[in-house]
């Protein structure tokens, strides 16, 4: 665990299949509009996973993954989860390195995975995802619901951080 206050927004996703692209298009509106704290950094990693790992290799106290979630709620509904990372200390070496062989369609929580064996994971870890109107097939743009979505992720980032970065861990994580 690294004890540093930097924050890491990453907006992932594939904007090539509709809903999917609800993460980057969140990242790009907090690039957009600014008014982050000087220690966030937000950054758009697509479907790569290895670029998300390459980044926290930096060190960060907080990761906010912004990422389309199904978990069969309503259209456009929006979730602030803590992860959980699979355990994988039961596998050979050889079963871990095919785990970890396609990093460059790594699940956030795969890169993640990957992460914790190589460095230190950051103190806390969110992920403020969307409830996909429709299954994630070959398209451009959001649904009207994700779009409508995309402001209020916004703001739910801009709460987390702001508050991490001016109280900590403890006061953030009762959000």
């Amino acid at each position: 665990m690294t004890n540093n206050k930097k924050i890491l927004i990453a907006g992932v996703g594939n904007v090539l299949h509709g809903d999917d692209g609800f993460g980057v298009a969140v990242a790009n509106v907090l690039m957009k509009r600014g008014g982050l704290p000087a220690s966030a950094k937000v950054i758009e990693t697509g479907i790569g996973g290895m670029s998300l790992v390459q980044e926290l290799m930096y060190g960060y106290g907080l990761l906010v993954i912004l990422d389309a979630y199904k978990r069969g709620g309503t259209p456009g509904q929006l979730y602030q989860l803590e992860p959980v990372l699979p355990d994988i200390s039961g596998l050979t070496s050889g079963e871990k390195r095919d785990y970890f062989a396609d990093t460059h369609y790594a699940t956030p929580m795969r890169a993640l995975g990957l992460l914790a064996h190589v460095a230190a994971l950051p103190n806390m870890i969110r992920i403020i995802g969307c409830e996909p109107e429709e299954a994630l097939d070959l398209r451009i743009g959001l649904s009207p619901p994700v779009e409508a979505a995309v402001e209020g992720a916004a703001a739910m980032v801009m709460t987390l951080v702001t508050r991490y970065d001016q109280h900590g861990l403890e006061d953030a994580a009762a959000i």
